[in-house]
């Protein structure tokens, strides 16, 4: 099965699933985050293993962030990522790994915030008060912006956007989108204009996922790049594995958030 088809295929068979929990919220979102989370973070382990990260801790850290999210928000997802570092501390003097304590808490700590609080932040999104609409609304922008610029950048990219870090992202793929990822927003939020986000409001709420959605991408190209790795894994096929499926919604996540409720809809 070629690399394209299995995308389609994936896409097909899981977006829908990832949609429908989406929708009912509550506990089921939390089961999906938590799935998601330890399978991206396995997927982390292996690829940071010279550094020697604490993965219990990590996995731990992170359903803790989740825990805390779903059950009392912000501060309890904060409270509950902070022991990651007490844990992976411990941990470390128990392994007594060669590796040395800052990089193998640092790693630890990295895997467990990132995954950890990108996702914890979907179910913020959900717990809005119009948190049904708006995590729906951000998951279809970056989803459909990821895609767009995949196949731009693949049809007629030209000029790379980032050539170290990731050669394969061009800034014909960026513009486009950039463009969905405005749009998106903007139609399915324009018969709420009057309860929820103002046009300008959403518009605003896309160029927000615009900007972080890309930088997430990146920012895991480069940790790949640091570990000498062309993707994470292989669970979903053409996609890679789970964290290069997420990566983009683990920094546009934290980003729509404060944007909805810096713009006083929280």
């Amino acid at each position: 099965m070629s690399s394209l088809v299995s995308r389609i295929v994936v896409t097909v068979s899981l977006l829908p699933v990832v949609l429908v929990l989406v929708y009912l919220g509550g506990w089921w979102l939390f089961g999906l985050a938590a799935v998601g989370a330890l399978l991206a973070l396995h997927e982390f382990w292996v690829m940071t293993r010279e550094l020697r990260p604490l993965a219990l801790a990590g996995y731990l850290g992170a359903l803790a962030t989740l825990l805390g999210a779903e059950l009392g928000g912000v501060e309890w997802a904060l409270a509950g990522f902070m022991t990651t570092f007490a844990l992976a501390f411990l941990l470390k003097g128990l392994a007594d790994t060669k590796q040395t304590t800052t990089v193998s808490v640092g790693a630890t700590v990295l895997g467990a915030g990132w995954i950890g609080f990108g996702l914890a932040h979907v179910l913020l999104l959900r717990d809005l008060e119009e948190g049904r609409l708006a995590a729906l609304v951000v998951l279809l922008a970056v989803f459909a912006a990821d895609t767009v610029a995949y196949f731009v950048g693949r049809l007629i990219g030209r000029h790379k956007l980032a050539p170290v870090t990731s050669p394969g992202k061009t800034w014909e793929g960026f513009i486009a989108g950039t463009a969905l990822a405005v749009a998106v927003p903007f139609f399915a939020l324009y018969e709420e204009r009057d309860s929820f986000l103002e046009i300008w409001e959403a518009l605003v709420l896309g160029g927000a996922i615009a900007v972080a959605a890309p930088i997430g991408d990146l920012f895991e190209s480069a940790l790949k790049r640091d570990m000498h790795v062309k993707d994470t894994g292989r669970l979903l096929g053409g996609h890679g594995g789970m964290l290069d499926r997420i990566d983009a919604l683990l920094f546009a996540s934290i980003a729509a958030y404060y944007t909805i409720v810096a713009l006083g809809h929280g």
